[in-house]
């Protein structure tokens, strides 16, 4: 089977993350998205707590389809955990499927930063997906202005989000993403 990892900080999932694994698989790039949720943040960002996103991917999962799963890998790792790293303990886990690494635009400055990226191109064929306000990638296409920052703000500061944020992920933002 093709799974595409989706990976991020998920912090919290937002629709344009759904829209994301809807595209991949309407258009035929994987069989199944795997959400992963990262486990520490690379960059020591202030992320809620793991179970809750990953509780809020879960929620996200179950409303896009049946072909959407949560893998909590991440946590079983040792940290900092690289993406390299992540691939390839879930192709040890996992041999029967072919992985691809789902790669945004906003991070696709940064990728050659990364440990081993050729080895991530070579064997596990990223799949670039645009982002507003970004350059769109060859072969991908842009994504509406939203981000998980965004969510965070507008709920700091009272707004409703209820439009940024899938119906069953919304009531899981509880004391997390409070103003």
């Amino acid at each position: 089977m093709r799974v595409a990892v989706f990976g991020g900080s998920f912090n919290p999932p937002h629709v344009c993350h759904a829209m994301v694994a809807g595209w991949l698989r309407w258009t035929d790039r994987a069989d199944e998205v795997w959400l992963l949720p990262t486990y520490v943040h690379p960059f020591d960002k202030a992320l809620a707590p793991f179970a809750a996103r990953l509780a809020m991917c879960e929620a996200l999962a179950e409303a896009v389809g049946s072909w959407v799963k949560v893998c909590p890998i991440e946590q079983s790792l040792e940290v900092p955990s690289y993406t390299i790293d992540t691939l390839r303990a879930l192709e040890v886990r996992h041999p029967e499927h072919r992985f691809r690494l789902v790669v945004g635009a906003d991070v696709l400055d940064q990728v050659q930063d990364w440990k081993q990226w050729d080895r991530i191109e070579q064997d596990y064929t990223p799949i670039r997906v645009g982002r507003a306000g970004y350059p769109v990638p060859p072969g991908a296409v842009e994504f509406p202005a939203l981000s998980s920052t965004r969510v965070r703000s507008a709920l700091a500061a009272g707004q409703a989000v209820d439009h940024l944020v899938p119906a069953p992920v919304l009531p899981l933002l509880g004391e997390w993403y409070a103003g």
